[in-house]
């Protein structure tokens, strides 16, 4: 018999037990682990190939559940998302990063037994186990191919397929690089260029690419980015910072033996420089 692999993300103890009492009466959906945080979510989905998160709006340690949506869009696989609010505030912008249902809390089991049947409608999109087989989904879907067909108009295509035969010209001294960062932002990739990013901020094992109005929460990693982005005037200040050069505008000293920058722009941004990386700011910027 088939089943739906669950993983609740909830920081209530209520809430959780709650569902638990409602998908335990339903053979489709077997519960395998609970969180409270989106960062234990994404741990446990390194080990397990969830097919449903039920998932809380407000979680601790500052990535909510719909920012947790957006790094799981990012993903080649990723869970089917079950939100679970108080309210219905934020349902628009559930079904925005691609929610398969919203739950307002206090539920009831005819609501879950309706969400457990719009699940299986979208089974064709989401993978069941078999209780009965072992489960080698995971190799298989490495395995697997995935063709995108996009459908261009003959200039765009002429130009796209100028685009790769650049992109994969062994005989060039490099590859193609457009300067600017990809960004999963609502389900929809947008690109912000690189002269627009003031600095980056390491979060766990995600960042913040913050531009003067806006702050993106991404799955880079820091270290990924500051080797992407030290070519074109970013500097790492601290373990925590990656700073755009070009968007700096002081350099303080601070008592003990500290110092710290600040950046253009309206919104003055202050951040500290660690003691070692100093010397080669200095050296970089000439002072």
């Amino acid at each position: 018999m088939s089943f739906l692999k669950a993983l609740i993300i909830h920081p209530e103890r209520e809430v959780t037990t709650r569902l638990r009492e409602f998908l335990s009466k339903e053979s489709r959906v077997k519960v395998l682990g609970e969180a409270m945080t989106s960062f234990e979510a994404l741990e446990l989905l390194e080990n397990i190939s969830y097919d449903v998160f039920f998932l809380g709006i407000n979680l601790p340690s500052g990535v909510d559940g719909v920012e947790l949506a957006q790094i799981l869009n990012q993903r080649k696989k990723r869970p089917n998302i079950v939100f679970v609010a108080d309210d219905e505030s934020l349902a628009y912008k559930a079904f925005e990063v691609g929610a398969t249902d919203y739950l307002v809390w206090p539920f009831s089991s005819s609501r879950v037994a309706k969400t457990i049947e719009r699940l299986h409608r979208f089974s064709s999109q989401t993978r069941i186990v078999d209780r009965d087989k072992p489960d080698n989904s995971s190799l298989q879907e490495d395995l697997e191919e995935e063709t995108v067909q996009l459908n261009l108009a003959d200039v765009d295509e002429d130009s796209f397929l100028t685009a790769l035969r650049q992109a994969w010209d062994v005989n060039r001294g490099s590859r193609l690089e457009i300067e600017k960062l990809p960004i999963n932002l609502d389900g929809k990739m947008i690109l912000v260029p690189y002269n627009q990013i003031v600095f980056v901020e390491a979060y766990e094992d995600y960042s913040f690419v913050h531009t003067s109005q806006e702050k993106f929460l991404t799955s880079y990693r820091l270290k990924n980015l500051e080797e992407r982005l030290n070519r074109h005037g970013f500097f790492r200040v601290h373990r925590k910072y990656l700073v755009n050069l070009e968007m700096v505008t002081e350099i303080a000293s601070l008592p003990g033996s500290n110092f710290m920058l600040r950046t253009a722009g309206r919104k003055k941004i202050e951040l500290p420089i660690s003691r070692r990386r100093i010397s080669e700011l200095k050296q970089i910027l000439g002072l």
